[in-house]
């Protein structure tokens, strides 16, 4: 037997919908079991800038690693800190 689920209201705004879920669960308005995957090959993660202060030296190491693999530094160093995160 499947559980009644209540109606998503309409919303004014983002923000209006926001604050609505942040403090009600989803599960008493969604059947998540009958929820199918997609592809979004064209959603980029969004960014934000920071500013890091590293040691010539390392920075120098880095942009030569990055050359030898002909990639920016910049995303060789997003390449790595992503492994070390998911081999923790």
């Amino acid at each position: 037997m499947s559980k009644k689920r209540k109606t998503i209201p309409k919303f004014k705004s983002e923000a209006e919908e926001r604050a609505f879920w942040e403090t009600h669960d989803s599960t008493d308005y969604v059947d998540w079991s009958q929820a199918q995957r997609v592809a979004l090959p064209n959603l980029k993660p969004s960014t934000k800038t920071i500013s890091l202060r590293l040691p010539q030296h390392l920075l120098d190491s880095i942009k030569a690693a990055a050359n030898a693999r002909d990639v920016p530094y910049q995303s060789l160093i997003k390449v790595w800190l992503q492994e070390k995160l998911h081999s923790h």
